[in-house]
This record gives C-alpha cells, structure tokens and sequence, in this order.
C-alpha cells in the first residue's frame, strides 16, 4: 500500500454567504483553491444567533451537487418544486442541483449553536443538464464504524467493506467523518487515482508516515496512493476525509453556476432570469 502525504494546505478565511451568514471557507477561497472534483467547503459554526439568522434565501444553482452536513442546529430547506426537508444534528441533504434549482437555506432556531458543513461536489458536463434532484438523509441512516480508538461515519463512499448512505456516481465520491481518541492512529484505504483531502475541525491531526501537521480548520490535500493515515493529538480528533475521482474537465463558475465554458453560463444566466430553471 503507498499511503498518501500531506502536499498542500489550504488554510480556510473568514466569508459571509446568504444572507450575511458568517462561515470559514476552505476550499473555493479562491479559484486555484479547487481540488477535482470539489469545487468549495465551508464550515459554519456559532453561538451567535447574529451570525446565522439571516440564513440562505431563495437562489439559484446550477452544474453542480450541495452537500449539506449539519453538527448542531437545524436548518430547513425548500425549493421550487416543493419540496421542504428539515435538517438537524447528525443529517445530511445531497442536492443535485444539475439543471437547476432555485432553493433556500433557513435557520430553524433563534439561539444556541448552529455548526455544520456545505461541499461543492462538480458534475461531469454529460450530467450538468440533467433533472436536479435531492436526497435528505437522517442522521440514524448513516453507517458508523468502530475503529481502534475512535469511530467513522460513513456519510458516502464504503469504508471497510461497510456501504455508506451516498455510494457510486461518476465521480464515486467517498465523505467520511472521522473522530479519534488522544493519540490514535487511523489506516484506510482509499482508491488510487481519487483525489482526496482532509479538513480537521477538531483537536489536531497529523498526516501520512511522516506526520505533517494538518492546521486547524485547514483543507490538507493529499498526495496520490492507495491508503489515508492519520495520527490524533493529545486532545484527540475530528477530520473530515473527501475523496473523488477527478473530473478533469474545464470549470468555467459565476457565482451559483458551475459550467464546463463562458457561453454556458451565460445561457445558465439568462434561463434563470427567465424563470426556465427546471423543478427537482
């Protein structure tokens, strides 16, 4: 087995999105800040109702999938073709956003924390147009598996043998969240060819056989081979793993459309302005 390395790091920056909601952006930071096939990640997280009650209004997306994980809160979502999924701690929403969709992301609360995560998952241009679609999944569906001092839950992708809730795709998509006791050591497998990365949200990690330090609240894009190790710190560790296998199309993005060239989005532009966006 070659186990990857940490080759980059991509710190992530203060951002407000929505409405005003203030969140930390890794990936997506900017448009050299990709990694193939994830276009964005960012991390909300707050005791200040003031950060997040403004929420995500009514907007629109195209060429792409959201995923939505939620730690604490609850937030709701509803969309042009009706549909209202509710989101507590523990769940996740997969939205194919495809063709087009026109949704909002609202709080559900007036105080106490809200913390989560929304990935930005690129489709294939032979997928960019078909009908958007979206899958909540509850937090009691997703697969935990034990480990030597920690457990992982398996939001996409299998990890040891174990199917998560999302598997297969195009870009077969593996989303793992990772939790380790003070000083654990953490070895899996993961397909060569995948790109992949890491962002730790808590405590500290350290990375592959030469244990680089991960920042905290830090995407570490990982090197290529076929296993992922990570070693906690004293204060144990929480890590998100992302891996898929690349694209390698271009990405030409206007704010909420991701398309493959200028003149795609440009008609994404004028199909929304006109209201042609499709219902999921």
């Amino acid at each position: 087995m070659t186990t990857r390395s940490l080759q980059k790091v991509i710190p992530s920056i203060p951002a407000s999105d929505g409405a005003g909601v203030k969140l930390r952006r890794s990936l997506g930071a900017s448009q050299l800040a990709r990694h193939d096939p994830f276009l964005m990640l960012d991390e909300f997280y707050s005791d200040d109702p003031n950060d997040y009650l403004a929420g995500f209004p009514s907007h629109p997306h195209r060429g792409f999938e959201t995923v939505t994980y939620m730690l604490d809160g609850h937030m709701q979502h509803q969309d042009n073709g009706g549909n209202t999924g509710d989101l507590g701690p523990g769940d996740v929403q997969w939205m194919t956003a495809a063709r087009g969709v026109i949704h909002s992301e609202m709080p559900q609360q007036t105080e106490g924390r809200m913390r989560g995560f929304q990935l930005w998952l690129n489709l294939p241009a032979k997928e960019k147009m078909k009908p958007a679609a979206y899958r909540d999944i509850p937090a009691g569906t997703i697969p935990v598996q034990k480990v030597d001092q920690g457990v992982v839950k398996i939001i996409a992708g299998t990890f040891d043998g174990q199917a998560g809730a999302v598997h297969g795709g195009s870009t077969d998509p593996h989303y793992w969240d990772v939790h380790l006791e003070p000083g654990a050591v953490f070895e899996a497998g993961i397909p060569a060819g995948h790109n992949a990365f890491l962002y730790a949200y808590e405590g500290e990690a350290f990375v592959g056989e030469e244990k680089k330090a991960l920042a905290h609240r830090a995407a570490g894009l990982l090197s290529d081979g076929d296993a992922v190790r990570i070693v906690a710190g004293g204060k144990g560790a929480r890590v998100l793993l992302l891996a898929g296998k690349p694209i390698g199309e271009p990405v030409v993005q206007y704010g909420p459309f991701v398309m493959n060239t200028r003149e795609e989005i440009e008609q994404a532009v004028a199909d929304y302005q006109a209201g042609k966006f499709s219902h999921p």
